[in-house]
């Protein structure tokens, strides 16, 4: 037990309970929730701060409205470092949950957004927070692409980049570029994985992330994904000539040791080492007349058009991002019938924005235009 890393915790809950944002922040709730259910299992000598202080800082607490806001410091984020730290023999009770299912017949079996070009070849790229870098380097065609997509989380994002690259043996690079999402960090916390993989609360280690905990894989899918893949930094890079070439480099050399990559040194804004603006929290919001409208307690979803099978996937998660169910049809009608029918969508906002992006999505499977899901 660490009396100082106890005594930074309770500055960070005391300092995040009075700010507005925190007391709407789905991070504080979650925090507060799981030291509150750990507490107990504490000898009655330890904690006692935080068994005195709990029920003051739930009554401060207000409706959540938002999951995270990415901001420069996270209050809830540290004390939750810092009282894990303190308390390490109840670290493990934050522990994993909701293991993604993996369809073993198709490949990559975790849906989302990215493009396939030969799931034989041996370089996977992901490009961080910038949107647009994806299909320029597909367009490019470099011999030796697996796989490219965004990557703008550090904890659903990656249990879905881990699911895939597992699942595919003749994957041995994953080239990390593009800009990295301010608050979030998921470059930087894919590389702390590679690293130093996670603890036993699934958080990884090294991770400069705001909520940087891995739920839907188990520690057995991150030692298989260390051991497979060998991290390429381009983190800050968007220049596609050199990242064209380096997959072709390393398609060449797929079976020798990785070849040392230097600075990005490219020019303009475009590969400053800066990061990007913050990824927007996921908070349904109705743009119409920019009001901000409170979040659903049961969750919030994420809508995958898949426009070769002609269906729409949707995921629906919890707001400390466990994974709860997904669901598929060719019919919007036939998916926001069932989310109502079942009471997975409790706010008639919530309902109303859903019934939007259900028709957008139709409409990129009918069109094939792009689909962009809105403040998700």
């Amino acid at each position: 037990m660490s009396i100082a890393e106890q005594t930074q915790a309770l500055q960070e809950i005391a300092s995040g309970i009075d700010l507005t944002k925190c007391q709407q922040c789905g991070c504080m709730q979650e925090t507060l929730d799981q030291i509150n259910q750990v507490i107990s299992q504490l000898p009655s000598q330890e904690g006692a701060a935080f068994k005195t202080g709990m029920p003051g800082w739930l009554l401060k607490m207000k409706p959540v409205r938002y999951s995270c806001l990415g901001c420069d410091h996270c209050f809830a984020g540290s004390a939750q470092n810092a009282f894990t730290n303190a308390f390490p023999q109840v670290a493990e009770s934050f522990g994993l949950s909701c293991e993604i299912q993996v369809n073993s017949e198709a490949w990559p079996p975790i849906v989302g957004d990215y493009l396939v070009m030969d799931p034989t070849l041996p370089v996977a790229v992901v490009t961080l927070a910038s949107l647009d870098l994806p299909k320029q380097i597909a367009d490019r065609q470099p011999q030796g692409l697996a796989i490219v997509g965004k990557l703008e989380t550090e904890n659903i994002g990656i249990d879905k980049l881990v699911k895939n690259i597992i699942a595919n043996p003749h994957l041995r690079f994953l080239i990390i570029a593009g800009i990295d999402t301010a608050g979030h960090q998921s470059g930087q916390t894919l590389q702390a994985l590679a690293e130093n993989g996670i603890d036993p609360t699934g958080r990884v280690i090294g991770s400069q992330g705001k909520r940087p905990v891995l739920k839907n894989v188990t520690a057995e899918d991150i030692e298989a994904f260390r051991k497979q893949v060998k991290i390429v930094n381009l983190i800050g890079c968007e220049d596609i000539d050199r990242i064209a070439d380096l997959i072709q480099n390393l398609a060449q050399q797929a079976t020798e040791e990785p070849v040392e990559v230097a600075p990005c040194g490219c020019s303009g804004t475009a590969c400053s080492s800066s990061p990007s603006a913050a990824v927007a929290a996921l908070t349904l919001i109705i743009d119409d007349d920019n009001h901000p409208v409170k979040l659903d307690p049961a969750g919030y979803f994420v809508i995958y058009p898949m426009i070769e099978q002609g269906i729409i996937h949707v995921e629906h998660y919890a707001y400390d991002n466990r994974l709860l169910r997904t669901l598929e049809s060719s019919s919007p009608r036939a998916l926001y019938l069932k989310i109502i029918e079942e009471g997975w969508v409790t706010e008639m906002s919530h309902a109303a924005y859903l019934g939007k992006e259900f028709m957008k999505a139709e409409l990129s499977l009918k069109s094939g235009l792009t689909y962009l899901q809105d403040a998700a």
